[in-house]
Protein backbone atom coordinates (compact mmCIF):
# COMPACT_ATOMS: atom_id res chain seq x y z
CA UNK A 1 0.00 0.00 0.00
CA UNK A 2 2.57 2.87 1.41
CA UNK A 3 5.70 3.35 -1.00
CA UNK A 4 8.01 6.54 -1.75
CA UNK A 5 10.92 8.28 0.08
CA UNK A 6 12.63 7.11 2.55
CA UNK A 7 16.17 8.86 3.79
CA UNK A 8 18.38 6.06 4.94
CA UNK A 9 21.40 7.68 7.18
CA UNK A 10 24.69 5.30 7.42
CA UNK A 11 27.73 6.03 9.35
CA UNK A 12 28.29 9.32 11.50
CA UNK A 13 25.32 10.92 9.27
CA UNK A 14 22.94 8.54 11.38
CA UNK A 15 23.40 11.86 13.95
CA UNK A 16 21.62 13.43 11.18
CA UNK A 17 18.07 11.64 11.33
CA UNK A 18 16.39 13.83 13.88
CA UNK A 19 17.18 16.86 11.34
CA UNK A 20 15.82 14.93 8.40
CA UNK A 21 12.12 13.86 10.28
CA UNK A 22 11.95 17.91 10.87
CA UNK A 23 11.67 18.49 7.14
CA UNK A 24 8.64 18.67 5.24
CA UNK A 25 6.85 15.33 3.53
CA UNK A 26 5.20 15.14 0.40
CA UNK A 27 2.31 12.58 -0.37
CA UNK A 28 0.11 11.58 -3.34
CA UNK A 29 -2.79 9.53 -1.37
CA UNK A 30 -5.52 7.87 -2.98
CA UNK A 31 -8.80 7.31 -1.55
CA UNK A 32 -12.55 5.28 -2.21
CA UNK A 33 -15.67 7.41 -0.74
CA UNK A 34 -18.68 5.81 0.69
CA UNK A 35 -16.19 3.08 2.00
CA UNK A 36 -15.29 2.29 6.07
CA UNK A 37 -12.70 0.36 7.04
CA UNK A 38 -11.33 0.43 11.21
CA UNK A 39 -7.96 0.54 9.84
CA UNK A 40 -8.83 3.50 7.64
CA UNK A 41 -7.39 2.05 4.70
CA UNK A 42 -8.07 -1.24 2.31
CA UNK A 43 -5.54 -3.34 4.36
CA UNK A 44 -8.58 -3.98 6.72
CA UNK A 45 -12.25 -5.52 6.46
CA UNK A 46 -13.54 -2.33 4.13
CA UNK A 47 -17.32 -1.95 3.98
CA UNK A 48 -19.29 0.18 1.20
CA UNK A 49 -21.85 2.41 2.55
CA UNK A 50 -25.70 2.39 1.88
CA UNK A 51 -26.72 4.60 -0.53
CA UNK A 52 -23.70 7.24 0.33
CA UNK A 53 -23.50 10.62 -0.50
CA UNK A 54 -21.77 11.85 -3.53
CA UNK A 55 -20.07 14.84 -3.13
CA UNK A 56 -19.50 17.74 -5.93
CA UNK A 57 -16.00 18.56 -6.81
CA UNK A 58 -16.84 22.13 -5.21
CA UNK A 59 -17.66 20.51 -2.04
CA UNK A 60 -14.42 18.41 -2.18
CA UNK A 61 -12.11 21.83 -3.20
CA UNK A 62 -14.20 23.82 -0.18
CA UNK A 63 -13.44 21.18 2.30
CA UNK A 64 -9.92 21.07 1.78
CA UNK A 65 -10.00 24.52 3.37
CA UNK A 66 -10.76 23.67 7.16
CA UNK A 67 -8.21 20.89 7.11
CA UNK A 68 -5.16 23.13 5.93
CA UNK A 69 -2.76 25.00 8.61
CA UNK A 70 -2.38 23.87 11.89
CA UNK A 71 -4.93 21.62 12.78
CA UNK A 72 -5.68 18.93 15.39
CA UNK A 73 -6.19 15.36 14.53
CA UNK A 74 -6.93 12.05 15.99
CA UNK A 75 -4.65 9.41 14.88
CA UNK A 76 -5.90 6.26 13.54
CA UNK A 77 -6.43 3.65 16.06
CA UNK A 78 -4.41 0.65 13.98
CA UNK A 79 -0.90 2.90 14.26
CA UNK A 80 2.29 2.50 16.06
CA UNK A 81 1.16 5.30 18.47
CA UNK A 82 1.43 3.72 22.57
CA UNK A 83 -0.98 2.99 24.77
CA UNK A 84 0.07 2.36 28.10
CA UNK A 85 3.25 1.29 26.84
CA UNK A 86 1.63 -0.43 24.50
CA UNK A 87 0.98 -0.36 20.42
CA UNK A 88 -2.37 1.11 19.61
CA UNK A 89 -2.63 -1.37 16.74
CA UNK A 90 -1.75 -4.38 19.50
CA UNK A 91 -4.49 -3.58 21.21
CA UNK A 92 -6.76 -2.56 18.15
CA UNK A 93 -6.10 -6.25 16.87
CA UNK A 94 -7.11 -7.99 19.87
CA UNK A 95 -10.56 -6.13 19.61
CA UNK A 96 -9.52 -3.39 22.49
CA UNK A 97 -11.43 -0.43 22.02
CA UNK A 98 -8.85 2.23 20.93
CA UNK A 99 -9.47 5.99 21.37
CA UNK A 100 -6.35 8.00 21.02
CA UNK A 101 -6.52 12.26 21.90
CA UNK A 102 -6.48 14.42 19.52
CA UNK A 103 -3.06 15.96 18.54
CA UNK A 104 -1.90 19.19 16.43
CA UNK A 105 -0.10 18.49 13.02
CA UNK A 106 1.02 20.77 10.34
CA UNK A 107 -0.72 20.60 6.53
CA UNK A 108 1.32 22.98 4.38
CA UNK A 109 -1.20 22.26 1.41
CA UNK A 110 -3.94 19.96 0.47
CA UNK A 111 -4.81 19.78 -2.86
CA UNK A 112 -7.15 18.14 -5.18
CA UNK A 113 -5.47 15.98 -7.59
CA UNK A 114 -8.09 14.22 -9.28
CA UNK A 115 -11.98 13.11 -8.93
CA UNK A 116 -14.02 10.41 -10.25
CA UNK A 117 -16.42 9.09 -7.76
CA UNK A 118 -15.30 6.94 -5.93
CA UNK A 119 -11.59 7.26 -6.31
CA UNK A 120 -10.09 10.78 -4.90
CA UNK A 121 -6.35 11.45 -5.25
CA UNK A 122 -4.81 14.22 -2.81
CA UNK A 123 -1.70 15.68 -2.67
CA UNK A 124 -0.61 17.01 1.27
CA UNK A 125 2.26 18.91 1.89
CA UNK A 126 2.51 18.43 5.84
CA UNK A 127 4.89 18.29 8.98
CA UNK A 128 5.99 15.10 10.73
CA UNK A 129 2.95 13.18 12.91
CA UNK A 130 0.75 13.76 10.17
CA UNK A 131 -1.65 10.64 9.12
CA UNK A 132 -2.63 10.61 5.44
CA UNK A 133 -5.27 8.20 5.81
CA UNK A 134 -6.66 10.32 9.02
CA UNK A 135 -6.52 13.32 6.65
CA UNK A 136 -9.14 11.81 4.37
CA UNK A 137 -10.92 10.08 7.03
CA UNK A 138 -11.97 13.66 7.95
CA UNK A 139 -12.10 15.22 4.80
CA UNK A 140 -14.64 13.05 3.76
CA UNK A 141 -16.46 12.66 7.13
CA UNK A 142 -16.67 16.52 6.42
CA UNK A 143 -18.74 15.96 3.53
CA UNK A 144 -21.25 13.63 4.93
CA UNK A 145 -18.78 10.74 4.13
CA UNK A 146 -16.71 8.01 4.85
CA UNK A 147 -13.56 7.09 3.28
CA UNK A 148 -10.87 4.63 3.04
CA UNK A 149 -6.69 4.56 2.04
CA UNK A 150 -5.86 2.67 -1.51
CA UNK A 151 -2.63 3.76 -2.08
CA UNK A 152 -0.20 6.42 -0.50
CA UNK A 153 3.10 7.33 -2.11
CA UNK A 154 6.15 9.65 -0.42
CA UNK A 155 6.76 11.96 -2.92
CA UNK A 156 9.33 14.17 -1.15
CA UNK A 157 11.34 14.72 2.37
CA UNK A 158 12.65 17.99 1.97
CA UNK A 159 14.22 17.84 -1.16
CA UNK A 160 15.04 14.52 -1.41
CA UNK A 161 12.68 13.84 -3.98
CA UNK A 162 11.14 10.61 -5.52
CA UNK A 163 12.59 11.38 -9.15
CA UNK A 164 16.03 11.05 -7.51
CA UNK A 165 15.16 7.62 -5.14
CA UNK A 166 16.98 4.65 -5.80
CA UNK A 167 15.02 1.36 -5.73
CA UNK A 168 17.19 -0.36 -2.63
CA UNK A 169 16.92 -3.85 -4.50
CA UNK A 170 19.16 -2.71 -7.38
CA UNK A 171 22.35 -1.87 -4.83
CA UNK A 172 24.91 -4.17 -3.99
CA UNK A 173 28.80 -3.00 -2.04
CA UNK A 174 29.94 -1.71 -5.88
CA UNK A 175 27.11 0.44 -6.01
CA UNK A 176 26.17 2.06 -3.23
CA UNK A 177 28.78 4.85 -2.88
CA UNK A 178 27.91 6.63 -6.17
CA UNK A 179 24.41 7.10 -4.88
CA UNK A 180 25.55 8.54 -1.27
CA UNK A 181 24.19 11.66 -0.76
CA UNK A 182 26.57 14.84 0.92
CA UNK A 183 25.58 14.83 4.63
CA UNK A 184 25.05 18.50 4.29
CA UNK A 185 21.70 17.64 3.06
CA UNK A 186 20.44 16.35 5.51
CA UNK A 187 20.36 20.01 6.65
CA UNK A 188 19.26 22.14 3.43
CA UNK A 189 17.47 24.60 5.59
CA UNK A 190 20.21 25.23 7.99
CA UNK A 191 21.94 28.94 7.62
CA UNK A 192 25.75 28.12 6.55
CA UNK A 193 29.32 29.22 7.50
CA UNK A 194 32.86 28.53 6.37
CA UNK A 195 35.06 27.89 8.69
CA UNK A 196 39.11 29.05 8.75
CA UNK A 197 41.18 25.89 8.91
CA UNK A 198 41.89 27.60 12.70
CA UNK A 199 38.08 27.13 13.38
CA UNK A 200 38.13 23.92 12.50
CA UNK A 201 41.05 22.45 14.35
CA UNK A 202 38.68 24.32 17.42
CA UNK A 203 36.05 22.36 16.83
CA UNK A 204 37.15 19.62 16.15
CA UNK A 205 38.44 19.84 19.61
CA UNK A 206 34.76 20.52 20.86
CA UNK A 207 35.78 24.17 21.43
CA UNK A 208 34.06 27.02 21.30
CA UNK A 209 34.46 29.84 18.86
CA UNK A 210 33.52 33.42 18.39
CA UNK A 211 30.11 33.89 16.83
CA UNK A 212 29.63 34.59 13.17
CA UNK A 213 26.82 35.67 11.29
CA UNK A 214 25.73 32.96 8.59
CA UNK A 215 27.26 33.43 5.38
CA UNK A 216 23.84 32.91 3.76
CA UNK A 217 21.28 34.41 5.85
CA UNK A 218 20.38 37.42 8.48
CA UNK A 219 21.83 37.65 12.05
CA UNK A 220 21.17 34.63 14.36
CA UNK A 221 19.79 34.30 17.58
CA UNK A 222 20.67 32.56 20.69
CA UNK A 223 19.59 29.05 20.20
CA UNK A 224 19.75 28.97 16.38
CA UNK A 225 21.60 26.29 14.66
CA UNK A 226 24.18 26.79 12.16
CA UNK A 227 26.05 24.55 9.65
CA UNK A 228 29.59 24.41 9.88
CA UNK A 229 31.39 24.14 6.66
CA UNK A 230 35.14 23.58 5.48
CA UNK A 231 37.04 25.48 2.46
CA UNK A 232 35.27 22.68 0.76
CA UNK A 233 32.40 22.71 1.85
CA UNK A 234 31.90 19.57 3.23
CA UNK A 235 29.49 19.50 6.82
CA UNK A 236 32.46 19.80 9.50
CA UNK A 237 29.61 20.42 12.61
CA UNK A 238 26.33 21.81 13.53
CA UNK A 239 26.76 24.93 15.92
CA UNK A 240 24.38 26.65 18.45
CA UNK A 241 24.41 30.70 19.17
CA UNK A 242 24.87 31.08 22.44
CA UNK A 243 23.85 34.06 24.67
CA UNK A 244 27.89 34.52 25.27
CA UNK A 245 28.34 35.54 21.80
CA UNK A 246 29.95 32.27 21.15
CA UNK A 247 29.27 29.34 18.82
CA UNK A 248 28.95 25.73 20.64
CA UNK A 249 29.28 22.31 18.98
CA UNK A 250 26.78 20.34 19.07
CA UNK A 251 27.47 17.44 16.43
CA UNK A 252 30.59 17.46 15.38
CA UNK A 253 31.75 15.56 11.68
CA UNK A 254 35.58 16.55 11.77
CA UNK A 255 36.27 13.52 12.52
CA UNK A 256 35.05 12.57 9.20
CA UNK A 257 38.29 14.22 7.92
CA UNK A 258 38.08 17.90 8.38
Amino acid sequence: MASGVLVACIGSATRLIDYVQRMKKRYTGTFLLGRHSPTEDTDGEVTKLVDPLIPTREAILAATVPLTGRIDQRPPAFSALKVAGRRAYDLARKGELVELASRPVDVYRLELLSYDYPMLEIEVECGSGTYIRSLGRDLARSLGTEAVMSALTRTAIGDFALVDAVDPMTLDNDSLERHLLPSLRAVAGLPRVVLSSAELTEVGHGRTIPYRRPDDAAEAVSGDEIAALDAQGRLAAILEVRQEGVLAVVRNFCSDGC
